[in-house]
């Protein structure tokens, strides 16, 4: 076992994780991420991206992710590979235990643990992941110009991709395991008059379908739950839109967090029900999901954790 101390702790290594790390090791803080199971976070999983700013030309996520990771040792932070299974919020500094039975404390905590897409649970699911699966349309959606593509869901967030995706895609598919949709009614409002969508009702994917060289998805076989009736429709994309997980299970019963399970946070601020405890990213932050938007709030968080510790200081 071996223990870790740092003015300024990050759980994560996500954009917000990997933001709050640089500004921290700039601010002289000499700041610790610990990184979680999913090293880069879900960022790792999208095969391109074109709307981060300050790329001309696409680049992967994991390839952001590593130039991000890179940047942050580069500036001074440590950077260990492990995962925080508990915390003891009542003690100062703050102390972690982790998988590999490592103790870390904090005088000051940034949480960046983002949030975990929910999937369909298909083999095929995995194996296309990237290459036709995704679950952001505004991440990945210009790469389906002209293309048919499937959406799977019926609430809000499926709507939007639906709406979102019809801007660049030929078809959308609009599948729902259900007779009616739980978006609002605006949204299905503007899905009934675009004419780019259509919906498969009481329906389920049963199959992802696509070829090996290269990895590409073709189509995907849908099932009619009322009729047992099979079909396959040709996409070259499918978007899973059911919802996702804040990773928080741990902060459960410490941190005030809303019926869904994200970290609530004091208005324009990253600021937690804990002094000294802040939250950046997905995991506070249900509504917008974009890497930009995550370290934006890990810049802030780094500010605010800045600011906690110099007061904190002061009172001494």
């Amino acid at each position: 076992m071996a223990e870790y101390k740092t003015p300024v702790l990050i759980i994560g290594s996500g954009p917000a994780g990997y933001t709050a790390g640089i500004y921290a090791a700039r601010s002289g803080l000499k700041p610790i991420i610990v990184s979680g199971e999913q090293i880069g976070g879900q960022l790792t999983i999208t095969n391109m991206i074109e709307n981060f700013p300050g790329f001309p030309q696409p680049i992967s996520g994991s390839q952001l992710m590593d130039d991000m990771r890179r940047q942050a040792e580069n500036v001074g932070v440590k950077i260990i590979h492990d995962k925080i299974v508990e915390i003891d919020f009542n003690t100062r500094p703050f102390e972690c235990s982790s998988e590999h039975h490592n103790l870390f404390s904090g005088d000051s905590l940034i949480i960046a643990t983002g949030a975990s897409a929910r999937w369909l649970g298909l083999k095929n699911e995995t194996k296309y992941r990237g290459f036709g699966v995704s679950v952001c349309a505004t991440c990945d959606g210009f790469f389906f110009k002209g293309q048919n593509v499937a959406v799977v869901g019926g609430g809000n967030t499926a709507a939007e991709e639906a709406l979102f995706l019809s801007n660049y895609a030929s078809f959308v598919t609009l599948i729902h395991r259900r007779d009616s949709l739980r978006a609002d009614n605006a949204l299905q409002e503007r899905i009934k008059k675009n004419r780019k969508i259509a919906i498969e009702w009481d329906s389920v994917v049963e199959d992802i379908i696509g070829t090996d060289t290269p990895l590409s998805v073709t189509g995907i076989k849908i099932k009619n739950v009322k009729t047992d009736q099979v079909k396959t429709i040709h996409v070259n994309g499918i978007f899973i839109a059911i919802g996702h997980q804040p990773n928080t299970d741990i902060f459960k019963n410490s941190l005030d967090m809303d019926p869904q399970g994200y970290i609530l946070t004091k208005p324009n601020s990253t600021m937690t029900n804990i002094a000294g405890v802040f939250a950046a990213g997905d995991v506070q932050n249900p509504r917008f999901r974009q890497a930009i938007v995550a370290a934006g709030s890990g810049c802030m968080a780094a500010m605010e954790a800045e600011s906690y510790l110099l007061k904190k200081n002061q009172d001494y």
